[in-house]
């Protein structure tokens, strides 16, 4: 007897995770869709009203990879890191990952913010998304692009100013950002130029 309770149990939770994993394909696309970069975007944002984020401007540059709309979202730009400026736990753990100085870490993570701030500044700039749209911290994760078509990861990864970071399934431009990558550091560019 308690033997069938146990079998009845272990069916009605098989059934149950078949029904969940069944109800999240079926609405994949209504609670994370997948964008095609050649569609207009028009998103209804946390901030309240839809943006085209086809053509939207950049109101601040927060710090080397994360800039603030003119609709008050923050945008993470997927596929790279800078160094921090801010202090933060992640300050204290690149510093103990990379044995740098709080001091060092912070003067190069000023200098991407400089570059990303004199590229992206007040400038209108186009939106792509990959698979996630938001982080932890509810910033959009997205590749930004200036309207002349400048691709503003690769750029400043291209200039020296941003190592790699992969965000689980947003690997659109991990490729190009790999080979942006490894050609500044081997040209020694941007913080690269100190090693």
């Amino acid at each position: 007897m308690n033997r069938n309770k146990t079998l009845n149990k272990k069916i009605i939770l098989l059934l149950v995770s078949g029904v969940l994993v069944l109800t999240g394909y079926l609405f994949k696309d209504v609670l994370n869709p997948r964008l095609d970069s050649k569609k207009e975007v028009n998103w209804s944002s946390s901030a309240g009203g839809n943006y085209d984020y086809n053509d939207i401007l950049v109101k601040r540059v927060v710090d080397g990879d994360t800039l603030l709309l003119e609709n008050r979202e923050y945008v993470r730009l997927l596929g790279i890191d800078t160094p921090e400026i801010h202090e933060s736990a992640k300050l204290y753990r690149d510093a103990q990952r990379s044995k740098e100085s709080i001091k060092k870490i912070k003067q190069d993570g000023m200098r991407a913010y400089e570059f990303t701030k004199q590229l992206t500044d007040g400038k209108r700039v186009r939106l792509e998304f990959d698979t996630e749209k938001y982080d932890k911290y509810n910033r959009i994760l997205a590749y930004v692009f200036l309207e002349d078509g400048t691709f503003v990861n690769g750029r400043i990864v291209e200039e020296g100013y941003a190592s790699l970071t992969h965000f689980k399934l947003n690997v659109k431009y991990t490729d190009i950002l790999s080979k942006l990558y490894r050609e500044a550091r081997e040209n020694k560019r941007g913080l690269w130029a100190q090693d």
